[in-house]
């Protein structure tokens, strides 16, 4: 693994962003990595067919939680529809390294979880 993007990962870890609870989230998403026990939460406001906040909680390894704070970074005021179409590649390009088959899994827990939280049936969407 690179230096520079090892630093990044291992930042985004010890210290991840949009980490914690949404209050008036109008979606939410919960997803686990049953391989190694990763878990993640998604609360997410949208407002006019953005994101418009976003917050995580969970446990898992360094990759798991990084790839959910670079994440939830990078989606900030974004379209929900451009959100949804993201794929594990843009995730990949977000943590600068490749990874093997069962890290990737953790790397993608982030996704999935977005993607469920985006794609629930619940009340006040936007």
């Amino acid at each position: 693994m690179p230096s520079l993007y090892q630093a990044i990962i291992l930042d985004h870890s010890k210290h991840p962003r949009n980490c914690g609870e949404l209050a008036h989230a109008n979606h939410h998403g919960e997803a686990k990595n049953p391989t190694c026990g990763d878990s993640l939460s998604m609360d997410v406001i949208t407002e006019n067919g953005l994101i418009a906040d976003i917050r995580f909680t969970g446990q898992g390894c360094a990759i798991s939680q990084a790839s959910a704070s670079l994440l939830t970074e990078s989606v900030k005021d974004k379209p929900i529809e451009t959100v949804l179409t993201l794929t594990p590649d843009d995730i990949l390009a977000l943590l600068g390294v490749e990874l093997s088959p069962n890290r990737l899994k953790c790397a993608l827990l982030s996704l999935e979880t977005l993607k469920l939280a985006l794609t629930k049936n619940d009340k006040n969407l936007s």
